[in-house]
């Protein structure tokens, strides 16, 4: 079926790009297929991380699909434009049927986008993974690409104030090389060297990144092990076990 929603959307984001003059750093681009089925598993800082992460995958000219809530699909804003772009909707208290979606569009040929930490980490370190990314990878048989994410979360992140019209912010979107599921035992044992090499992917992000805190109360969006103000992953473990109230107290 022809791609009537997609395109446009990808052309708003462009134009959002240019008008906030974002200073878009992307690496490893060419590690994305260009044809056949890939899963694109992204750690996750933002609530506009699939944005960036799709954006990384330009190059190769494919189009991501990503398994996003379930409630996305029901807002009367987002819903028909995730259902345009066959995104993927997530029900967590009935998985099994999004997952075989996602498997069958891997089989497909189509490219997959998963957050395998599955809630965005205050920390803006890599949480523990959830093991889908890899299984679907694997039963799809096809690879399995880590993507990091940095400055994402300067615009629009878990308990701060939305700032989606700051500008000349600069994002850095690295691809990582393919992970080829054959060459693993199992889910548990894939899982576990994405999250070694999406850590790794993450930290030279972060330290790469050409822009430092301006001062203390600019410190929020630096990780704690760098001598930002974010959480450590310990305290942000238990601001997410208080639930939303957490981002508000």
């Amino acid at each position: 079926m022809p791609e009537l929603v997609y395109p446009p959307v990808i052309a708003a984001a462009k134009t959002m790009f240019r008008v906030l003059d974002l200073r878009l750093r992307v690496e490893g681009s060419h590690h994305v297929p260009r044809t056949g089925g890939a899963v694109l598993a992204s750690n996750h800082v933002s609530y506009l991380d699939f944005i960036f992460c799709g954006y990384g995958a330009r190059d190769s000219g494919r189009l991501v699909r990503f398994m996003a809530k379930e409630s996305v699909f029901r807002h009367k804003v987002s819903g028909p434009l995730m259902r345009g772009m066959k995104h993927i909707p997530v029900n967590r208290a009935a998985g099994a049927g999004s997952y075989q979606t996602a498997v069958s569009a891997l089989r497909r040929g189509e490219v997959v986008g998963v957050f395998p930490e599955a809630t965005i980490s205050r920390s803006f370190t890599v949480k523990e993974l959830k093991s889908g990314a890899a299984r679907m990878a694997q039963q799809a048989a096809v690879p399995l690409l880590p993507v990091a994410l940095w400055g994402t979360q300067r615009l629009w992140t878990k308990g701060r104030p939305r700032t989606l019209t700051r500008r000349h912010t600069p994002i850095s979107i690295l691809v990582g090389e393919p992970m080829d599921p054959a060459g693993y035992p199992d889910a548990a044992t894939m899982t576990a060297e994405l999250k070694n090499r999406l850590s790794a992917l993450v930290d030279r992000a972060q330290r790469e990144y050409p822009e430092q805190p301006a001062g203390p109360d600019d410190a929020w969006w630096q990780p704690a092990h760098l001598g930002g103000a974010a959480p450590t992953p310990e305290e942000a473990a238990a601001l997410d076990r208080r639930g939303p109230r957490a981002a508000t107290s």
